[in-house]
């Protein structure tokens, strides 16, 4: 029939290509009713035909391509695809790249827009060995193809039955993960890992069913290995996997943590794997209720680790030594991390605090001040901010001892010093401020200094969107500090009640109470 379409006018072909190209081009999204009008004039089983025909004609090739990955993205395209899978095994197996790359995003509209139950599906992908042939793709293909074939295995694994797809009872060695990732090379192993961080990410059933298949061991031994590049891409799977809802529920089974600590212990390591493992640590410990997971002794071998790196580093300003405070401002980050870094590593906390008001290397500086700023809880709600006793006592000790360890002496000098900075130091000073000044002392010290307020309060201060909200919320937390405080009151604190109040009435952006017309006067143009 196809040929007979095609043959009965010379120009139908010329006519399907220039339609092909007008319907590929259409700069919105196509409905299915423009699908129905297509199809009704270029029925599917005859763009497919001429797709085979043509296959060594590249531009034709490229154009209905185009058209079909526009046709199934559709409700209506995507309804053809079950009787059309022969063409989609066929797709698969071709030498064409781009066909294949079509062939693999046909099987993720047929899992995320076909209307079928979840066992139909498995039967119709199972009955044409479509698994196998996105695995041979994703470890064969350039990289659109392993992109797109990535995409369809997770799509399969997202859909009711996809896990038994993917994770069999009985694994057949050209689909289990561990045979493939023996057999590969180096570059293919990486996208099979890859594709294990992101089915790990999931549900928590698919990150279940990845640690029962020990798939994770497979990140361990490159962690492990002794090729640098692929230790490289492995520390960055880590961070994908730290990053995942369910690294609290499964990482405590694993040994990352201990790796991770060996890795930022040893001075024979590379400085940028060190640092990589560093940024893993504080993304794990910065999750909700990691910290109770973790066994004590990996905890303050942790802290231990970055402390003794952070000395080694001091004064230096190296980009080494302001991952590691951010590391420590993740931490800290939480009400938990908080009070474990002040009670269990003071020394650690202390390196924050003296790098913050420490203007001799501005990177260094910038991460303390943003540390700092986490740690004092400016990112946690209101009944989060302050700490246990001791780690308050903690804090309060190391800020003034900071202070009068230098010129400024007081904390307010401190405060006055950083302000006075640019624009970026400022930002991250009003951050450090609005989470210091919830504990009285700090009230006290910012209220008691008119410098300190008039700049605050200054609406002419900044001229950035994110550095006048800085400036605002750092105003709010004062006045709600201040309102709440029932030892600065009286005539003494009127004038510095008066500014908070006009500062937060204001808002973050109005720098001008009334804005006056000004005359514009110009001479006028003359030859």
């Amino acid at each position: 029939m196809e040929a007979e379409y095609l043959g009965a006018n010379a120009d139908r072909l010329s006519l399907l290509l220039a339609a092909a190209t007008e319907f590929a081009s259409y700069p919105g999204m196509q409905t299915d009713a423009s699908v129905k009008e297509f199809l009704d004039r270029f029925p599917l089983s005859v763009v497919l035909s001429v797709l085979q025909t043509e296959a060594n004609a590249p531009e034709v090739e490229s154009t209905l391509v185009s058209c079909l990955e526009r046709i199934f993205k559709t409700k209506y395209g995507s309804s053809f695809i079950p009787q059309y899978m022969p063409f989609v095994h066929v797709g698969l197996q071709t030498e064409s790249q781009i066909i294949r790359c079509l062939a693999c995003k046909v099987v993720s509209c047929l899992l995320e827009n076909v209307d079928m139950d979840g066992d139909s599906v498995v039967k119709l992908l199972t009955e044409y060995k479509i698994y196998p042939l996105l695995i041979n793709c994703l470890i064969k293909g350039d990289e659109q193809l392993s992109s797109a074939s990535t995409d369809a295995i997770i799509a399969l694994a997202k859909s009711p039955k996809g896990i038994d797809v993917i994770f069999p009872q009985v694994p057949t060695q050209e689909t289990h993960f561990k045979s493939i990732v023996a057999q590969c090379s180096s570059w293919a192993r990486i996208r099979v890992l890859s594709v294990i961080v992101k089915l790990f990410s999931i549900s928590s059933s698919v990150a279940s069913a990845v640690c029962d298949f020990d798939l994770l061991s497979l990140i361990e031994s490159e962690v492990n290995g002794s090729d640098m590049l692929m230790k490289l891409s492995a520390f960055e799977l880590l961070y994908e996997l730290a990053e995942s809802p369910n690294a609290m529920k499964f990482f405590s089974r694993t040994k990352f943590v201990q790796m991770l600590v060996s890795t930022i212990s040893d001075v024979s390591i590379d400085s940028v794997l060190r640092s990589r493992a560093m940024s893993i640590c504080g993304r794990l410990l910065s999750l909700d209720g990691m910290l109770k997971i973790v066994d004590p002794m990996s905890l303050k071998n942790i802290l231990l680790a970055i402390d003794a790196w952070l000395e080694s580093l001091k004064n230096q300003g190296t980009d080494e030594c302001e991952c590691a405070l951010e590391v420590v401002g993740q931490i800290g980050s939480s009400i938990e991390g908080a009070n474990l870094l002040l009670l269990q590593s003071p020394a650690l906390a202390g390196h924050v605090v003296e790098a913050a008001f420490d203007q001799q290397a501005r990177g260094q500086q910038l991460a303390a001040l943003h540390a700092l700023a986490d740690i004092c809880g400016e990112k946690r709600s209101e009944s989060q901010k302050l700490l246990t006793g001791s780690a308050e006592e903690c804090l309060r000790h190391l800020i003034y001892t900071a202070a009068r360890n230098s010129s400024k002496l007081t904390p307010s000098g401190l405060f006055v010093s950083v302000l006075r900075q640019d624009s970026e130091v400022r930002l991250a000073a009003y951050r450090m401020i609005s989470g210091l000044v919830s504990r009285p002392w700090c009230l006290l010290e910012v209220c008691t200094k008119q410098d300190i307020v008039d700049m605050i309060t200054n609406p002419q201060m900044e001229t950035t969107k994110i550095a006048m909200e800085a400036r605002f919320n750092c105003c709010t937390a004062i006045n709600k500090a201040f309102q709440s405080s029932t030892s600065l009151s009286g005539a003494a604190f009127s004038e510095v009640a008066s500014k908070l109040q006009e500062a937060v009435r204001r808002g973050p952006y109005l720098a001008r109470e009334r804005a006056e017309s000004v005359p514009v006067v110009a001479t006028a143009d003359r030859f």
